[in-house]
């Protein structure tokens, strides 16, 4: 009797001090997300931006008390940029570490994938990157999105382009992906609508190092306008190639995506000046709370922050909000609340409705920016501008001809 006394009391001692096995002991145990985000390979940089943002608002949202006084437990799994391996971290995610919802999404192909394994486990995900339009035209329910879709990212440049720019003819050049071809496909449409002749649509592999031929065809070709739809690197090497080629057409127009990170310039370096791009935020956005995690973003990691920080940022405060409100952590309670959500973020407003054939889409506005003295400037509409639209641009004096 007093040897089982004797066990009673040690185990009484080690639940007390947190020391059996599991772990600490905690009146209120975290809850779990799954953040799926590319930190290695060849889109690391857009993954490591967001990455630090989710990790700054779970910080801010655990210090103020958490999830109803549990804390917000994020654990990120590298998709390396790949749609195979986003579907290995994702699983991995549901079924062993036990996540209640799962968050993040860069990479068009990569998020659709993941997206598909999460309606199958019937997982709730909110997506704040991935851009393909059959993201949520797919018809799924446990799949919500807080960014557009690629279909309306170029909803600014359409009105800069009638009302400034006005031109007659279009080459457009995109990677071969989920995300490069929808937005080619859109903006081609767009073309058509709006009485723009493409002279060239040319798709190119992602990670190429010469883009030479492809822009010998569009300097034969005389557009008035180069649309591009490219990731950080591509996006640099083709300005930087089409200034030593001295194409120069009336305006070249990014796609978002590689033309809006800060690394832009500091690849492409002259080449990158006065380039335009569609963007989905700007830090001088009326949105709450917009400039002061810019500031903080800047003063902490030392470096600008565009529209994916921006999404990554709001997309941990939605997913607070809706962990806190739904009625218990099961799948369905979750996508409920997902499903009720109606806030304000530093990125906007999200709420998600059924639009067109999209189902579970948060629907807000894009703009455009401009690299003008090296700083991304917004530029359209012309009453959120911090900076007037610089047109037409003499590219030939630009890069030092």
């Amino acid at each position: 009797m007093k040897s089982l006394v004797k066990v009673l009391s040690v185990l009484v001692v080690f639940m007390f001090f947190g020391l059996i096995v599991g772990g600490p002991v905690s009146a209120e145990e975290g809850i779990k997300v799954g953040i799926v985000l590319p930190t290695t390979g060849s889109l690391a940089k857009f993954g490591e931006i967001e990455r630090d943002a989710f990790l700054m608002a779970q910080e801010e949202i655990n210090a103020a008390g958490g999830i109803n006084g549990k804390t917000l437990d994020l654990l990120i799994e590298d998709t390396t940029g790949r749609p195979e391996v986003g579907r290995s971290v994702v699983e991995k995610l549901i079924t062993k570490d036990k996540v209640v919802m799962v968050g993040g999404g860069y990479s068009s192909s990569v998020t659709y994938a993941t997206a598909g394994v999460c309606q199958q486990n019937r997982i709730p995900f909110l997506v704040n990157t991935g851009s393909a339009d059959k993201i949520t035209t797919s018809g799924w329910d446990y799949i919500f999105r807080l960014n557009p879709p690629v279909s309306k990212y170029a909803s600014a440049i359409e009105s800069l382009l009638a009302e400034v720019v006005k031109p007659k003819t279009v080459a457009i050049l995109y990677e071969n992906s989920l995300f490069g071809t929808k937005g080619a496909k859109s903006f081609s449409t767009l073309c058509d609508k709006m009485g723009y002749k493409v002279l060239l649509k040319e798709g190119y592999e992602h990670g190429g190092i010469d883009f030479k031929p492809v822009l010998v065809q569009v300097k034969q070709a005389n557009p008035d306008v180069v649309y591009m739809i490219s990731y950080i690197m591509d996006a640099s090497l083709l300005m930087k190639q089409a200034k030593e080629l001295k194409l120069t057409p009336k305006m070249f127009i990014g796609g978002a995506a590689g033309f809006t990170l800060p690394e832009f310039k500091e690849n492409a370096g002259v080449a990158s000046e006065d380039v335009i791009s569609a963007t989905l935020w700007h830090q001088v956005l009326p949105f709450p709370g917009a400039m002061e995690f810019y500031d903080k973003f800047k003063a902490r990691f030392n470096k600008s922050v565009d529209y994916h920080g921006a999404e990554a940022y709001a997309a941990c405060y939605v997913i607070a909000d809706v962990l806190k409100r739904t009625k218990s952590l099961k799948a369905d309670d979750i996508k409920a609340a997902l499903a009720a959500t109606d806030m304000m973020t530093v990125f906007g407003p999200v709420k998600f409705t059924t639009w067109g054939k999209m189902k579970n889409q948060n629907k807000v506005a894009t703009y455009v920016v401009q690299w003008l003295n090296g700083k991304l400037e917004l530029v359209w509409p012309a009453d959120l501008a911090t900076k007037k639209f610089v047109y037409p641009v003499d590219w030939l004096k630009i890069w030092g001809y």
